[in-house]
């Protein structure tokens, strides 16, 4: 797999195609993190986002297998569309529903200011985790486009891309999102 740390995703899934299990490995590993963090931020199930993390991989695989994959872009945003896409397909089977939204300024960015100390570290962690609790409460929406932002460290083009919305309505998300977050922090008397 040492062999393939330097090559490009373009490269990784046309060695696999051609028959080299060792390239879709690399291919995988460089992005399981991402992935799976990003199902488990919209299902809040680790259980769960195993299931779906499962199911994505074995659904980029056949495509990747069958030659159906084609290259409009990063491979990760199309996988991350991919995971997405059986996140929606979820909650559309369960009728999971869930009401409440947030504010303009960034929650994620005071959190980051805090510093590198011991304690900042412990007190950001803290911050971070409350933070991931609230976030359970915003309609799922708002939510997708949180995680999307901050921990999958997309733009607003690719959430838009990957959402199906324009970017207007990605950003609409994000300020609702913010903004409910803030009232959910004032309403709980929490501070970051």
């Amino acid at each position: 797999m040492k062999a393939f740390a330097t090559a490009s995703d373009t490269q990784l899934i046309s060695v696999f195609q051609k028959g080299d299990n060792t390239a879709l490995e690399a291919l995988i590993h460089r992005y399981k993190d991402t992935i799976y963090s990003t199902i488990l931020y919209m299902v809040k199930d680790t259980h769960l986002a195993e299931d779906l993390f499962q199911e994505a991989f074995i659904k980029i695989i056949d495509t990747l297998r069958s030659h159906r994959y084609k290259e409009e872009g990063k491979f990760i945003h199309w996988a991350l569309r991919v995971a997405h896409n059986l996140c929606v397909d979820h909650f559309r089977k369960v009728k999971y529903t869930n009401n409440v939204a947030s504010d303009d300024r960034d929650i994620f960015e005071s959190i980051g200011d805090i510093g590198n100390y011991a304690d900042a570290k412990l007190i950001q962690n803290q911050s971070h985790q409350k933070v991931r609790q609230m976030l359970d409460f915003l309609p799922e929406e708002q939510r997708e486009v949180i995680v999307l932002r901050h921990f999958a460290d997309m733009s607003f083009k690719e959430i838009a891309s990957i959402t199906n919305t324009s970017i207007n309505t990605a950003l609409g998300r994000m300020r609702y999102a913010l903004f409910n977050l803030r009232k959910m922090m004032a309403e709980n008397e929490i501070v970051l």
